[in-house]
């Protein structure tokens, strides 16, 4: 941040010890060298005389310097006060204009990047339309996504490495913050055509089609689907799994086997598949943004959560 870099900068060319740096007193300083009347700086800084006159003190101490002396008229400035006017004004300055910044972010303007954790499903059902939303609104924000790890995710919240997870909800964690986005369901897809799919297709004939899942972790051939099928008296054939549900589709579009997916997955994929209800499987899942207190406060970071908000109510 240029503003740091300044009052670094300050520090460097006037040598102190940073640990005592209060930044009211260079505050102080500024309005003391800029009217060289102890009098005026307090009433400009709503401060009684001897509290700054405290300051003033405490200033000298720090900068091994009077910085004001006795004048023929009132007080004028020290050759090492004079060279800290630049720069002092310079570094202060710059720090108000971050400051009112991130006070008033400005989506048109705002120059950001923004880290997201997240499943390859989450990519294409939130982070594809936010990113085309962003084009839009605010050009000058960059997203870059992270696989999402829940071994590390809280680490990686605290840390500011990822600014935000959208996942499913994992329980409760001290200093994370939660915010509901949307319920989803499961569809079943298949290609156009094929000879054995239709609306409102039962338990039984759900069972009979030759199937594909998806296994995340790698290898799995079972999902939570087939403990509701076999309360029904039902077992299916798995003949495929896939590490991602991204494959799915295209798997699924040039073969005759179907796959339950998340009804959010098929964002632009219609015209080639049939997408079917299953009234009978009640599975379902919720999905959640997550943040860490760090990133609650940040305009520009609760802008961009908002407008996911507002995309998945769309």
């Amino acid at each position: 941040m240029q503003s740091v870099k300044s009052i670094h900068f300050l520090l460097t060319i006037h040598p102190v010890d940073t640990k005592r740096i209060d930044l009211n007193l260079l505050v102080s300083l500024e309005a003391l060298l800029a009217t060289c009347n102890v009098t005026k700086a307090a009433a400009r800084l709503h401060l009684s005389q001897p509290a700054l006159s405290a300051q003033l003190n405490r200033l000298r101490e720090l900068f091994d310097d009077p910085l004001l002396v006795p004048a023929h008229r009132g007080m004028t400035p020290t050759a090492k006060a004079l060279d800290l006017v630049g720069p002092l004004r310079l570094a202060l300055d710059q720090l108000r204009s971050t400051l009112h910044s991130l006070d008033n972010f400005s989506p048109t303007t705002a120059e950001l990047t923004y880290s997201i954790a997240c499943t390859d499903y989450i990519e294409v059902a939130v982070v594809l339309p936010l990113i085309v939303a962003l084009r839009e609104k605010a050009p000058g924000v960059r997203v870059a996504v992270h696989r999402l790890d829940p071994g590390r995710l809280t680490r990686q919240l605290a840390d500011g490495d990822v600014d935000l997870a959208i996942a499913t909800p994992d329980g409760s964690v001290p200093h994370l913050h939660t915010k509901h986005l949307f319920e989803e369901t499961y569809v079943l897809i298949a290609r156009r055509g094929h000879p054995h799919v239709e609306e409102g297709i039962s338990a039984e004939g759900f069972a009979g089609l030759e199937q594909l899942v998806v296994s995340p972790a790698g290898g799995g051939f079972s999902t939570p689907v087939d403990i509701t099928l076999g309360a029904l008296g039902r077992q299916r054939t798995v003949v495929a799994s896939a590490a991602s549900f991204l494959v799915v589709p295209e798997i699924v579009s040039v073969s005759d086997l179907v796959a339950l997916v998340p009804r959010r997955l098929l964002h632009g994929r219609l015209p080639e598949l049939e997408v079917i209800d299953v009234p009978w499987l009640s599975e379902r899942f919720q999905v959640e943004l997550v943040w860490h207190e760090n990133a609650q406060g940040h305009p520009g970071q609760r802008w961009i959560r908002e407008l996911i908000c507002d995309l998945m109510v769309q």
